[in-house]
């Protein structure tokens, strides 16, 4: 049974630092699009087995979003990452969003029937 309970606590601990490292990566990243950006705020959403969603918002309201595989990695991503993290995506914080030419043709082209781009 102590063999049993060696290999779960190794197992766990692998996992547990797989997670560390995809947070670390994953805060690089928001990192590099903060710096572009002029700095970055986000909001964290959980979208079933696929994991989280981290969006992110610019102050030169360019966004783009990031995904986790679990919820707990994006929190952890964000943490380190340091930016301000967001309830929800509405009010202020989505009226900073500034978007383009692509974004309205894609929205027209899937909502009244438009030509799609994708």
């Amino acid at each position: 049974m102590a063999d049993t309970q060696q290999v779960d606590e190794a197992t766990d601990a692998k996992r547990a630092a797989k997670a560390e490292r995809r947070a670390a990566r994953l805060a690089k990243e928001i990192d590099a699009f903060a710096k572009a950006h002029g700095g970055a705020e986000g909001q964290v959403a959980y979208i079933g087995e696929r994991g989280a969603r981290i969006v992110l918002v610019g102050e030169d309201g360019g966004w783009g979003d990031l995904v986790a595989p679990t919820y707990d990695i994006a929190e952890k991503a964000v943490q380190k990452a340091g930016i301000t993290v967001h309830e929800t995506f509405d009010g202020e914080f989505a009226g900073k969003v500034k978007t383009g030419p692509y974004e309205w043709t894609r929205m027209a082209g899937i909502q009244v029937g438009g030509k799609r781009t994708a």
